[in-house]
């Protein structure tokens, strides 16, 4: 088969559902080489940036451990990676024909968490370590690590809930922390879990969890315990697999920390079986160190509000329980504390049971400087329940489809215009009749009850969780409302989390709350405090792995310094880490610190202005993208920014790497080419979020109050001379609002008179979903610059 003319095709040795793999020749010189050609004839943007990827990443690896790769060629509209070739086949292919003994294990295994290390050490986290991934060769006992195509080059990642059907990897081989439904970052350790499953496959022939159901594979991965090894095998020894089970370990804290721990177990055991053909038990991970500093993500002091939680989710009837028959309302979690306080982890805490019932948790969080847009958070939890849903099968999706028909009726065009994607689903729906406000307001809360309704099942519950209520609009209120208050709403969990701190008795939040109470709705509610001291000493010593009496000085002091707030004891660790004030000590093999040093960095007791000193030590292109994309929103885009910034999407993104690399923002999608020939792009990311409020605060706070006003307004400019005009009304929310905040430095009469008819167009839109406080203020604003331009007796526009 002619691929490429300077290449002889000798056999085809291996078929996935992407890609093809042929061993060949290299014509010009009879190099043997692998060519990994993708298999469509018109891949997707998402394949040929994978292949992309991997050729970047393999080509950087100079290890030895590391298929070398040495060209990516353009082939017809597809993709092809000229790889080395050492003469060996998969591990998975192996292991078909071929079981290996204890010794041939314990020596490949080396071989894998060595190469493994090397690769973390490079700043690499692989996320797809399986059998199908490592090649050996059995003649020359060389093995290498392949597919970098998932990988990625940050040391933290935040994954999101997706379909399981969609998930990036091998999902047998797969972390918790990677499936998206556990309140973890994914960091290296996601690997040694991978490893984990693949010694487990090596050993016993066998997967950890044997299941072809995705959601259920995904829920033994989080709650469920694989059987050890050596209960499967007898001839296991009891140690290699109680080595396993540690590598599979939920959370990456209980895990090893480092290669170099790993593979000083594995030379133990080995050693000792070629000394006496045996191996004895001893205790595991005496040579597991790391001069990483990784803090456990796992909750303090927390147990009673967990506990809580669950139960309240464990309320949610299931299929012909009694419950279901009695049950009368939707009830509602009500999560208070200041901010960093842990509220939003705390909600993840929910992801396993969900899991479990196979139920939906969907998220959306409102925003300190959008509070106009009507429906922000509420729109933003159910796009991402879309996607989720577009990512099943044509039959589940037309299910789908005729479900949410049936809900809407005439009147689907009600929902589109608050939720556009859901289109995706249902098509294009017929214009709706023109009410009085009234009617409309009464026929867009039925509609919208019967939306939600679909996806609020016995077979698949939902939760709704929206962050930061108290920057929640008036129509999102609303909206709340109308879900507690829907007596057909059975299989619902709402969850609202604010800041008990920034509200008073007569904040429009509060105030909806106390009328829902009184109306008989059931409101559960938790409040966090600080952390205490004991706490707080506890998580450092697990931080250190060391004992809590010798971490009680730099706890008292970091207790002092933040109060016990879980964020700024972070970001404090993180702090004095990063001024080598914490460090690791190779020689006495333990974490060292000096706390008259400490104190004399100062470090302040607010953090945000600790915060604010991170941010202005980072280089001064980053920080301008940072303050830029902080006035965008606490979620911003590429594109958006870009724009702001005046630079191209590839300079704007080399701008953001060292606020990803430092954790200040998070990738919340995955990486992409910039052009359609993907030989000759760059890779980016499109999608962020800010790391916490917090930062995002601190960026904004960087600019100077009086300059704020010229940002927005720049800002508002720019966006909307790059908007074309059929994209306008879907970005008209946040483009008035940047324009309407630098509105006083508008001089040029022509640019009032469009800003006036903008407030107009938004305040009709935001009429149009029903969102009439919002539409309010807008048509207040585009009278206000109607009667600056025109003066006094002049026509208010009718619909204040």
């Amino acid at each position: 088969m002619k691929i490429f003319s300077n290449y002889q095709i000798i056999a085809q040795i291996f078929e996935s559902s992407n890609s093809l793999v042929y061993r060949a020749n290299r014509r010009h010189d009879n190099q043997p080489v692998i060519l990994k050609v993708l298999k469509e004839d018109y891949p997707t943007p998402a394949e040929l940036t994978r292949y992309k990827q991997e050729y970047e990443i393999t080509r950087c690896l100079n290890i030895d451990g590391v298929i070398r790769a040495y060209d990516l060629q353009k082939y017809q509209n597809t993709l092809a990676i000229v790889l080395e070739d050492f003469g060996g086949e998969s591990l998975d292919i192996t292991l078909k024909y071929r079981k290996l003994s204890l010794p041939e294990f314990l020596a490949i295994a080396i071989k894998i968490t060595k190469t493994l290390g090397e690769i973390h050490a490079a700043n690499v986290i692989h996320k797809d370590i399986n059998p199908a991934n490592i090649v050996w060769n059995l003649k020359t006992d060389i093995l290498k690590i392949i597919d970098f195509g998932i990988s990625t080059v940050f040391t933290r990642e935040n994954p999101i809930i997706k379909n399981p059907n969609i998930l990036e990897g091998t999902l047998a081989y797969m972390s918790p922390e990677q499936t998206g439904r556990m309140n973890r970052v994914l960091e290296y350790t996601t690997d040694f879990y991978s490893l984990g499953a693949t010694f487990y496959r090596i050993l016993t022939g066998y997967l950890p969890f044997d299941t072809s159901d995705a959601l259920e594979l995904v829920h033994c991965h989080l709650a469920k315990q694989p059987l050890p090894p050596h209960e499967l095998d007898p001839n296991i020894p009891k140690v290699v697999s109680n080595l396993i089970v540690k590598l599979l370990a939920k959370t990456a804290e209980e895990r090893y920390q480092s290669a170099f721990g790993i593979a000083a177990d594995l030379e133990e055991c080995l050693r000792q079986f070629q000394i006496c053909g045996e191996i004895a038990d001893f205790p595991l991970a005496q040579q597991d160190f790391s001069d990483r500093l990784s803090i456990p993500q796992k909750l303090y002091g927390r147990d009673r509000e967990i506990e809580t939680l669950l139960s309240n989710f464990a309320r949610i009837p299931e299929e012909n329980s009694s419950e279901e028959q009695t049950r009368k309302c939707v009830e509602m979690i009500l999560v208070s504390g200041y901010s960093g306080i842990g509220k939003s982890v705390l909600v993840q805490e929910l992801y396993k049971p969900i899991t479990a019932r196979r139920g939906y948790f969907i998220s959306g969080k409102f925003e300190q400087l959008q509070r106009n847009i009507p429906y922000s958070a509420i729109a933003a939890a159910f796009r991402s329940l879309i996607q989720q849903i577009l990512a099943e099968d044509e039959a589940q999706l037309l299910e789908w489809r005729k479900k949410l028909l049936a809900a809407f009726g005439s009147n689907g065009q009600a929902i589109i215009d608050v939720i556009p994607e859901v289109q995706l689903i249902v098509g294009p729906q017929p214009p709706i009749q023109q009410l009085e406000p009234m009617e409309a307001q009464i026929r867009f809360n039925l509609v919208f009850q019967k939306f939600v309704r679909v996806f609020c099942q016995s077979s698949h519950p939902l939760v709704i969780f929206l962050d930061d209520l108290q920057w929640a609009d008036a129509a999102s209120l609303k909206s709340i409302e109308l879900m507690l208050t829907d007596e057909q709403m059975k299989y619902l969990l709402l969850i609202a989390a604010y800041r008990d701190n920034e509200v008073s008795p007569t904040h429009p939040s509060i105030l909806t709350l106390n009328r829902l109470e009184k109306e008989g709705v059931i409101l559960n509610r938790i409040t966090l405090a600080p952390l205490a001291a004991p706490q707080i000493a506890q998580l450092i010593a697990d931080t250190l792995h060391s004992n809590i009496e010798l971490v009680e000085p730099l706890a008292e002091l970091i207790y002092r310094k933040t109060s016990g707030n879980p964020f700024f004891v972070n970001e404090f660790l993180k702090t004095i880490y990063q001024e080598n004030l914490l460090k690791f000590d190779w020689q006495q093999r333990c974490w060292v610190w000096d706390i008259p040093q400490i104190n004399a960095l100062g470090i302040t007791e607010n953090v945000v202005d600790l915060l604010i000193d991170k941010l202005k030590k980072i280089p001064e292109a980053p920080q301008q993208a940072l303050l830029l994309a902080a006035c965008i929103g606490n979620r911003f885009d590429l594109k958006t920014l870009s724009i702001v910034c005046e630079k191209s999407l590839t300079d704007t993104f080399v701008d953001l790497l060292p606020a990803i690399q430092s954790g200040l923002i998070q990738p919340t999608s995955s990486l992409e080419t910039t052009l359609n020939n993907p030989i000759d792009a760059s890779l980016i990311i499109l999608n962020y979020k800010f790391q916490h409020d917090r930062v995002q605060q601190a960026a904004y706070a960087l600019i100077d109050d009086n300059h704020k006003q010229t940002v927005h307004l720049k800002i508002g400019r720019l966006l909307l001379a790059s908007t074309l005009s059929d994209g306008q009304e879907e970005n008209i929310f946040a483009i008035v609002d940047h324009l309407n905040k630098g509105k006083n430095l508008i001089a040029s009469k022509a640019e009032k008179v469009h800003l006036s008819q903008l407030n107009l167009k938004a305040g009709y839109k935001a009429k149009e979903s029903t969102a009439y406080t919002a539409a309010r203020e807008y048509f207040i604003s585009a009278n206000k610059f109607f009667l600056e331009i025109y003066g006094k007796g002049k026509i208010i526009i009718k619909w204040l």
